[in-house]
């Protein structure tokens, strides 16, 4: 029961990671998409994008928290403890990140639709890189280990929190492109994004490259895991992004979407494959880690009945969404 309740807190992770990814990228398109005049287009884009869904992407995050600190509660309890400054920022980005995204929409004036603009737009690299380095520290090896120094700011957690922010970049400049078109966007902000994305996505495929000796290094048994059981799922993101970029180069935006998100979801289910057994890596495995069997029974019950209840009524909400049956302002 203790790898069941692992293995569905870990697909929220994976499910986590592709939307709320494509939804905090779109601030970076945000911040970099210049002055009032230039990047109206893009904003107003982005708006329409993720207006009506970027709310509903954090139920996978409390999701993933109550799972880990009512099945795992000892290794929750020293991960919050030794990581909670990080902890702290992320939610402090996610709260500026929502209050920048809806408040520029009633700004009085072009001063304080700036401001929270950029509010918006700051968060939302902000919060990915923090949580990669969340990610990267429990990785690592150094969360419940007794490792000394600032454990979020080692290697590892450096390149969690790059890769986080170059990712969720790539996913969002993939996904605006093919909302660009299917909105009928101007030619040219639709090109723009098509452009940006296959060198971002080029950029990111270059330094997660980079990243494999420094984790050798760094992170031995993850590394370890990476080239061991979860280098199938490895290579499948790498051919995902491969083609995630040849179909980006031939136009095909639509199809560039599914790898794109194909690509995420295997890179960090192989992260998932390559940690495997351990949820604090060379600390606490998940049959050591885990709470008692009734307790474990109950949460299988629950995500039963959340699977019932709330995935049918997300993919409604996606469904009406990619239809634009839903106003972005709301």
């Amino acid at each position: 029961m203790s790898e069941a309740v692992a293995a569905i807190m870990f697909a929220a992770v994976i499910l986590y990671a592709v939307f709320a990814g494509a939804d905090f990228g779109s601030g970076t398109w945000d911040l970099v998409a210049g002055d009032a005049r230039k990047g109206a287009a893009t904003r107003r884009l982005i708006d329409r994008a993720i207006g009506p869904v970027w709310e509903a992407h954090h139920v996978w995050l409390i999701f993933i928290l109550v799972f880990l600190w009512t099945g795992f509660p000892g290794p929750f309890g020293t991960i919050m403890r030794e990581l909670a400054i990080p902890f702290w920022l992320v939610g402090l980005g996610i709260v500026l990140r929502g209050s920048g995204f809806a408040f520029r929409k009633y700004a009085p004036d072009i001063g304080w639709a700036r401001v929270a603009g950029s509010t918006f737009a700051l968060s939302s690299v902000v919060t990915p890189f923090f949580l990669g380095t969340i990610a990267g520290a429990i990785a690592s090896g150094r969360v419940g280990t007794g490792a000394e120094g600032i454990i979020w700011l080692s290697p590892t957690s450096w390149i969690g929190g790059v890769l986080a922010v170059l990712t969720t970049t790539f996913l969002a400049g993939v996904f605006l492109a093919e909302e660009a078109r299917r909105h009928g966007a101007d030619d040219e902000l639709r090109e723009s994004l098509r452009k940006r994305a296959i060198v971002v996505g080029a950029v990111t495929g270059a330094v997660a490259l980079a990243a494999v000796v420094p984790l050798q290094a760094d992170a031995p048994t993850l590394a370890d895991g990476l080239t061991g059981r979860g280098a199938p799922l490895i290579i499948a993101s790498a051919f995902g992004g491969a083609m995630t970029l040849v179909l980006l180069q031939q136009g095909k935006l639509r199809s560039a979407r599914v790898a794109a998100a194909t690509a995420v979801a295997a890179v960090v289910a192989g992260w998932g494959f390559g940690q495997y057994p351990w949820v604090l890596v060379d600390a606490v495995t998940i049959e050591d880690g885990a709470a008692n069997s009734t307790t474990l029974a109950g949460l299988l019950i629950a995500s039963g009945v959340a699977a019932v209840i709330v995935i049918p009524a997300l993919v409604l909400l996606y469904r009406l969404a990619d239809s634009s049956q839903l106003g972005s302002s709301h």
